[in-house]
């Protein structure tokens, strides 16, 4: 019996072409109803495939396009093109405006996680009501992080990747300074509490990131 293995079987084992890769994942993200990260990828598609560097061609196939695939955290999508975005809004549009106290409390979990309430509410320098944070946990734009090791370990704050996925970021690393959020008419002059400055040293903002995505 010599070791030479059969066509047949070999081919059960061989991984697709790659042009046929970039085709799985392109039906695979169209018809996601949320973001897919790269093992429910390569879970869902035949041994041997490599779905990182499928994914890298299929990408630049979309660019320029009306739609394209962005990267949401971890995970990846398809999504209308920035400078198209205009196009895809409807007449009638029911927006759910956030009070002050909700924004201020979103922008300190941002800009400064995972933090607990106490530290949100020595940022903001008053009270944060449990309406506000369960405003924010309801619309998924925050979640528990992990539990802080200090007396009574209490849990932490840190947004989501529907959080990312709303405002068009890939990471919360993305998120724009000050002046840029002024710039756009999106605050006003007075300062917000904490000073809410993005991080300029990347260290302590992978710091702020290392429990993004944990459970």
């Amino acid at each position: 019996m010599t070791g030479t293995q059969d066509p047949i079987e070999r081919s059960l084992f061989e991984a697709p072409p790659l042009a046929e890769q970039e085709r799985m994942i392109e039906a695979i993200l169209f018809a996601a109803a949320e973001p897919v990260s790269l093992p429910e990828l390569e879970a869902r598609m035949p041994h041997g495939c490599d779905p990182a560097e499928a994914l890298v061609h299929l990408r630049k196939r979309y660019e320029g396009r009306g739609v394209h695939i962005v990267r949401v955290g971890d995970a990846y999508a398809f999504r209308t093109a920035p400078d198209l975005g205009h196009l895809m809004r409807k007449e009638t549009v029911e927006q759910r405006k956030l009070s002050r106290a909700a924004i201020e409390t979103l922008a300190i979990v941002a800009y400064h996680q995972p933090v607990t309430r106490a530290e949100i509410e020595e940022i903001r320098g008053v009270a944060v009501s449990r309406g506000t944070i369960d405003q924010l946990l309801e619309m998924e734009w925050i979640r528990l992080g992990r539990r802080r090791m200090t007396p009574g370990r209490p849990v932490t704050f840190v947004v989501t990747e529907h959080f990312l996925d709303h405002f068009g970021l890939e990471s919360a690393r993305d998120l724009p300074g000050l002046k840029e959020l002024r710039a756009a008419g999106l605050l006003d002059n007075r300062p917000l509490p904490g000073s809410l400055q993005k991080p300029d040293d990347e260290d302590e903002a992978a710091t702020g990131q290392s429990e993004l995505f944990e459970d």
